[in-house]
């Protein structure tokens, strides 16, 4: 079943969706050796090639994802985001690294709570 490339590459980790969005709308994702264009589908199959930059990335079907689930007590002050443009601390900042996935938040608290 073919998929946006954007959330293939999201659920892999390189981004969200609308960062994916304009990553390849500057041109910089390949797949198959061609410049992607937003809205392109993709068949996760062992033998796609998709690049960033480059740089060949790796991507599986969304039925062989992992699902980690992490409780995470919330500190008063941190923020339910993935990356603050004033620089405050998030949840994110604090949770371990994920190579090829990223993690989601589940729920929404606000900064003060």
């Amino acid at each position: 079943m073919s998929e946006k490339l954007q959330k293939v590459l999201a659920r892999a980790g390189h981004g969200s969706r609308r960062e994916i969005e304009s990553i390849i709308e500057a041109g910089r994702v390949s797949v198959d050796g061609k410049i992607a264009k937003l809205g392109d589908r993709v068949e996760v199959t062992p033998g796609l090639k998709i690049r960033i930059d480059g740089h060949l990335i790796s991507v599986r079907e969304s039925a062989e994802q992992i699902c980690r689930v992490l409780a995470y007590y919330k500190p008063e002050g941190e923020l339910c985001t993935r990356n603050d443009p004033e620089g405050r601390p998030t949840v994110f900042d604090r949770l371990p690294k994920l190579r090829g996935a990223r993690w989601i938040a589940v729920g929404r608290l606000d900064v003060n709570t």
